[in-house]
Parts: structure tokens; sequence; C-alpha cells
């Protein structure tokens, strides 16, 4: 890469040079964001995925910048205005829009006033026109009248046409326009007229009359305003102060007074309204939609790093419920590893009302399946199942958990699901996937399109390649963090698993078919299309319990198990005790091991995973219950605290499931009693929290709740009026006469 880029790139990121061009050189050969993050990390001096993933994208921005200068070049050399400085400015540059500003002049154009104004052989009156010199306009023009220009006053309109496209295209106009919509721009929008009183724009009303900078829009108002727009509710426009903007044209291209200054003073105003504004008002539109784009995927992303590495049950026999009124309660039972055991329906709820014959049912499948937990989805008839499960006495404590369900469906209906159950219908399908959900989340929700598993906001208004190029990065982070059971994950899991395309996933599932699962890692290099460089990406990443080599069921990689053995060997053990053995392990020195080759956060990394290697970094699974007597809308009164799960989180707060079907938002001002710029400084995804009831509007569907510990804020308060110190007179100034007194005492003293 070029060495201009490699420095932009660690100016921009705050890196050296080296890390950058480490970053640069293992990607070209290979290296996935997981494996160079987790496994060269001497390489990039200890970097994370996402400055590594920030690394690679600047890469790629920059190769795409590379390409679009070879198109530039080629279609200005075709076109016979390619100067050696134009091409030695057009391979310095470095900045995309700039870029763009440079071939502008020159880039092809459909027919404008301009060309046709060209064509009448108007461009040399508007050279003259441009220079301003003392000549009489309207005398000039008449030189040029012929049989398509008719009288001067059209000649001088070509030929104000023609400069209006030359200052459009200046360079420095377009950056005194484009730095007043950076300072200045205005964001506002207002309701189309006759739309107002519709009931589907109800959900745009705060957006009927708005306005405020365009540097003060979060992304989430600029989605709302432009899906507004889409749907022919609303019309949206960023614009600037006019005069200022004239005044600041007139100031770079009038350099007199006269008639020809006045034909140019006419041309940049008609250039400002025409052509100048319209462009860059398009431009922050795109941009402003990108930067929305950026943060809403951004928050979309972490929602989901979070829902990925929830708690998983583990392995547990369990029932999985799919609620339902009318057409019953879906049933599963699943063993330990989720294998699919049994399927039945219950009627407990209206209209059939069969409470009895379902209590009967399930305590017959727990006591017959040895049911350790039960997992109930989270969408209709949820709390009233709850009710029922939690109800039953099953003479042995069997724990019970909601469980999200968003993307069930699509699941079920998938071809990944009737690859999965071809036998079984739509309905045990979403049942089966909700309860593998609880044993393990991360398994099940990667069979999954991410953007179906709603925990983002305007997932369909953004920038669907990039969305789904971010979503797939955090799947493949979430898969690698934590590790993957070769002779138990299922091919889709295996696909994200670094360095692993779906051809070799599929390739290791048939592989440990046929020879009853594998026993060691070196046994991976058997797979039929998995070379020598799928293995060193890959082979860390997965684990296989009760392998023969301890190591092998660790995030220690094959590469480092001669460390690992001569730790051992220093310390006169082999590998199996040294993990076993604390007081061993601590006779070890880090810097004992450091050679050229593996580093200090190598060995560091090594240590760590000896103490507990194999360890599932997710925390363990906590149980839930709702409020009693807490079932719909109407139930929630001001001032309640009632307990809820997080559900989903945006950049202006977050969503709380209270247990009745429409949850509400604690608004980002009543997440904490401090104040906080992210809500993720608050509140993960999944948790369990408290919450007040503040309003309830049941005809928007609203809930508005808050998360402030009101006594904890009162005492704090409280605490501050005390610590104040009271004023008195005797802090007030001394006049002369108090001062000398003073001084008379001190010197008595």
């Amino acid at each position: 890469m070029e060495l201009k880029y490699v420095q932009k790139i660690a100016e921009e990121l705050n890196l050296t040079n080296k890390q950058v061009n480490s970053i640069f050189e293992l990607h070209s050969e290979g290296s996935t964001i997981p494996f160079i993050a987790r496994y060269r990390k001497e390489a990039t001096g200890n970097l994370d995925e996402v400055v590594v993933g920030n690394v690679i994208n600047q890469i790629k921005y920059f190769n795409d910048l590379e390409k679009r200068k070879e198109t530039v070049l080629k279609t200005i050399e075709e076109a016979g205005k390619l100067t050696p400085e134009l091409k030695k400015r057009i391979g310095d540059c470095i900045n995309a829009t700039e870029l763009e500003d440079i071939y502008l002049p020159y880039k092809p154009k459909r027919k404008t006033r301009a060309t046709q104004a060209i064509e009448k052989g108007l461009e040399p009156l508007a050279k003259l026109l441009f220079e301003q010199q003392n000549i009489n306009a309207e005398a000039e023009a008449a030189g040029y009248i012929n049989e398509q220009v008719k009288d001067s006053a059209e000649a001088l309109q070509g030929a104000r046409d023609i400069i209006a496209e030359w200052i459009a295209e200046h360079e420095d106009a377009r950056n005194i326009v484009r730095k007043l919509f950076s300072a200045e721009a205005i964001l506002s929008s207002r309701v189309l007229t006759g739309k107002k009183e519709e009931t589907e724009a109800q959900k745009y009303r705060d957006y009927f009359d708005y306005r405020e900078p365009l540097v003060k829009s979060p992304s989430h108002r600029i989605l709302a305003i432009r899906r507004g727009e889409k749907e022919g509710f609303l019309i949206m426009d960023i614009d600037i102060e006019k005069e200022t903007a004239l005044e600041e044209l007139k100031r770079k291209f009038l350099a007199a007074s006269n008639t020809a200054a006045q034909q140019v003073a006419l041309a940049i105003e008609d250039s400002f309204n025409r052509l100048l504004e319209p462009s860059i008002e398009t431009e922050f539109r795109i941009a402003a939609k990108a930067k929305a784009d950026e943060e809403a995927i951004k928050v979309f992303a972490e929602n989901l790093r979070q829902l990925l590495l929830a708690s998983p049950l583990g392995h547990k026999r369990i029932m999985a419920i799919d609620p339902g009124f009318r057409t019953g309660c879906k049933v599963v039972c699943l063993d330990e590893h989720g294998v699919f055991l049994k399927y039945n329906t219950i009627f407990p709820h209206a209209p059939q009302n069969d409470y009895n014959g379902a209590v009967q049912t399930i305590k017959e499948l727990v006591a017959e399946y040895n049911i350790e937990a039960i997992g109930y989805g989270n969408g209709t008839a949820s709390k009233e199942t709850e009710q029922l499960v939690r109800g039953i006495d099953f003479g042995k404590p069997v724990s019970v958990f909601m469980v999200n369900e968003s993307g069930a469906s699509i699941y079920s209906a998938s071809e990944v699901a009737r690859e999965e159950f071809p036998d079984e219908d739509v309905t045990v399908r979403g049942a089966i996937s909700i309860g593998r959900r609880l044993l393990d989340p991360l398994s099940e929700l990667v069979k999954i399109d991410a953007k179906s598993i709603g925990v983002g906001q305007y997932q369909h208004d953004v920038n669907q390649t990039k969305l789904k190029e971010a979503l797939d990065q955090v799947v493949e982070s979430c898969v690698n963090f934590v590790g993957v059971d070769l002779n138990t994950a299922s091919k889709h899991l295996l696909t994200y698993v670094s360095g692993l395309s779906a051809t070799v996933a599929k390739n290791v599932v048939e592989y440990r078919t046929r020879n009853g699962g594998f026993k060691s890692r070196e046994e991976l290099k058997k797979v039929s299309m998995l070379g020598p460089k799928a293995f060193e990406q890959s082979a860390g990443f997965l684990r296989i319990p009760g392998a023969a080599n301890p190591l092998d069921n660790s995030a220690v990689h094959p590469e480092s198990y001669r460390v690992v053995e001569a730790m051992a060997a220093k310390v006169d053990s082999n590998v199996p005790e040294l993990i076993q053995n604390a007081a061993l392990r601590k006779e070890i020195k880090a810097k004992d091991f450091v050679t050229e080759t593996i580093g200090q956060f190598t060995i560091e990394d090594i240590l760590k995973e000896l103490q507990k290697p194999g360890r599932d970094p997710r925390s363990a699974i906590e149980e839930f219950r709702f409020a009693e007597g807490v079932s719909t809308m109407e139930d929630l009164k001001p001032g309640m605290k009632i307990p809820g799960i997080i559900t989903n989180i945006t950049n202006f707060g977050a969503f709380v499931n209270v247990g009745v079907k429409q949850d509400g938002l604690v608004h980002i001002s009543h997440l904490s009693n401090r104040f906080i710029t992210d809500p993720n400084e608050a509140v993960k995804l999944g948790q369990k929290v408290m919450v007040t009831v503040l309003d309830v509007e049941i005809s928007r569907k609203r809930v508005a709740l808050s998360m402030k510990d009101t006594e904890t804020e009162t005492k704090s308060k409280k605490i501050e009026v005390r610590q104040q110190k009271p004023v008195t007179k005797k802090s007030e100034p001394m006049n002369a006469f108090q001062a000398k007194l003073m001084e008379l005492k001190k010197n008595f003293k």
C-alpha cells in the first residue's frame, strides 16, 4: 500500500505506520480480523478487533479511491485534457470528495444550458465578461447575434449560463458553500398538504413542523424524517442562509463594479440557486444519511453482539413452549445437546381453556424426559403461559426462563430449518428454535439473518450492504470469542469460524459424521479443502472437549503448543499437570519464554488460558419474573415500580419489556441518575431492571419509563446542600476600617 495512504490511516486512527502496514500485510495474506486480534498481537501492538476492523475499512476506502482515480485519469486523457500538473494532483489526492471536485469540470455532461450556449458560440463572450474588464457588456454581446442568438439579451443570458456552470464547478466555490453547510445548515421537515389528519401520518407528528441544526441532528431523527418523506407524509430540506453564501461567493469572484461584473454577479446568484446549492444540499443529504446509517448500524451491531453473547443455560434437558391462544401452545422437549425428543400441543388459554389438560401434559413430559428447565417465548400469550408453568408443582426444582423469540418464525420457514427438520411442521421448528436459544443463544441465532433478530431500529432504511457487512463481522467476532465445539457445532455455526468457508464447514461436519468425531485438532488437516491457511486461521477457535491433549480444548493455538510444553518442562512437569496445578504455573516467568517470534502478549495470553482452558466467557443465566397483575397497558399506572427486561437499545434510550405486550421506552435522560451520552453506559441487552412508569398513551401505544433511583437522587441532593458552606456576613467584602482592625488584631497576637 502506498506510503501516503499508510500515513493517512495512521494519523486518522492514532496508530503507527508499522501497525497499519502489519495489518495490511496480514489481511492481504488472508488473515481474518479475529485471528489478527487474537494471535498476532505482537505485529499489531495488541490492537483489538474494533481497531483492526477500522484499519481494514480504511484500506478498502483507499483501494476504492485508487480504482476511481484510474477511471478519472482515463476519462480526462481520452478527452485530451490531461496535463502533467493535473495528473500529479489526481495522483496525490487522498480524499474522495476532493477527487470528484477536481474531476467535475472534465466530467462528461448531459446537455445543460451552458453546453447549449457554448454550441451557439457564446463561450468567448463568457470569458470576456468573466475577466471583468471595463467594457460595455451590451455592446459586446451584440457582436454575437446570429441565426441561433436573436439579440444581445439572449447572448448575455447564454454567457451567464456558461459562467454559472464554471462557478458551480470551481473547487473554491464548492468549498465555500460546503463550509457554510457544515457549520450552519438547518434540517427542517414539514407535513405534506392534505396528509396531516391521516392516521398513518400520526407516527410522524413530531416532525410536521420541525427545525434544528443539521450538526445536532441525531441519526434516529434523520432516519425517521427520511422514512416519513419516503412514505409520502413529510418533506425534508437542508438549507443555509442564502445571503451569506452569495456574499462570500461574490467576494471570491467579483473583481470590479462595471457592466461586465454586473453580469458576473447575476451569474453567481443563478449558479448558487440553480446549481451550487442543490448540488451541495444533495451531497449533505447523502452525507447525513451515510452518517445516520453508520450510527444506526453501530447501535444495531452492539445490540446484536450483546444478544449473541447472552447467557447460555448450558447442558440441561429442557422443555420449550411457543405460546399461543387460538392455535394453542406448541411444546417440545430437547435433550442437553438440543436434540429434538418430543412434540405436543396444549390449549390452556382462551378459547379452549383446557387448563387442567395442559397442566397434566406438561407434568407428564417433565417427568418422562427428566426436564430440568422450561423456556417460553416472549410473544403472544407469553405472560399467561409463564403463570401457567410457574403454578405447577413438579415435585422437583424446574427453572423457568423467558426467551426472546424474534426471528424464530423466519428460521422455522427457512431452508436451514427444513434441512434440519424436514419432517416437522413450521410451528414445531419454531418451538425447537426457542428451546435451543435457551440452551445456547449464539449457536441458534447464527442460523437466522441478523436483520431479522429485531435488535435495531430502521434496519430496512439503512444501507443494506454495509449493514450486512457489519452484522456478519459481529457474528464472526462473537463466534470466535466464545469458541466452537468441533464435535457438536452445526455447519452454520462453523461457517463463522475464522478461516472456514461454507464448503469447508460442510466438509468438517461430513468428516466427523463418517469418523465418529475429531480426536485432535491435528486431525482437521485431513478434512477435504481445509488447507494450511484455513488450519492456521481456524484451529485456535475450535475446541475438542475430552481430547487427549487438553490444549485442544483451549484457546492456545497449536503453533504455541511447544511453548506450553517448554513451560511444563521448566517446572519438571507435563501439560495436563501444569493446567491443573496453580502452584506450578506461579513458578513460570513470562519473560523466560519470549523469543523473536513469540512475544510478551502471546505468552501472557497463554498463561491466562492455562488457568481455565476452554471456559465459556459468557456470564451465567438468571431467572426472571414479571410483576403480578400487570398484563396489559391498561394495568400500568404512573408511579408504578415494576421489573422489566431490556429488549432493545438505541441512541436515544432503551426499550423495556414489562410484560404488557408493548415495550416501554426509557429515554436516555431517565436511564441513570448521572449524565450519560450513550445508553450502553447504563444498560445491556437482556438486563433485568426495575423501572418506574412515567406515562401511558394507550392510543399511540406508548409507555414512558424511568430507571432513575429517585430516593438516591434526593439523598445526593441533600448531601450537596449539607456540604455547601453557609453564606454569612463574614464572607462579605471588608471595608477599610474592618481590614485595619483585623491587621491590628493579628499584630497584637
